[in-house]
């Protein structure tokens, strides 16, 4: 028997790193909007804020082999999402990524 709750699937996507301090505060707060699969890998990050951000974005909770952890979609500006076990790093998308990826808890992102 076959049990789609433990098979495990792997993406590759493309993102920009923010892996300093400065660069984790700003993250998306400047912007305007995200590109379709557009995303920003925060590291390390176990928390994210959508404070003084102008739309909604999808969340990903990573461990540190990019496994993922949690998910959280269509978050909205003023919000704060986090709390998932094994989180060592996030990545932000555009709102709907998660969906049109198809990322489900216990995959594998291939991020360069």
């Amino acid at each position: 028997m076959h049990d789609k709750k433990y098979q495990q699937r792997t993406h590759h996507l493309r993102v920009a790193r923010a892996n300093t301090f400065l660069a984790r505060l700003a993250g998306l707060m400047f912007r305007k909007s995200l590109r379709p699969l557009e995303g920003l890998l925060l590291s390390p990050c176990r928390s994210v804020h959508t404070c003084f951000m102008r739309f909604p974005i999808d969340i990903v909770f990573l461990s540190d082999d990019y496994r993922v952890v949690g998910v959280v979609e269509q978050l909205a500006p003023w919000r704060v999402a986090g709390g998932h076990v094994g989180t060592r790093q996030v990545l932000e998308l555009g709102a709907g990524s998660v969906q049109q990826i198809g990322i489900q808890l216990g995959d594998y992102l291939c991020l360069p």
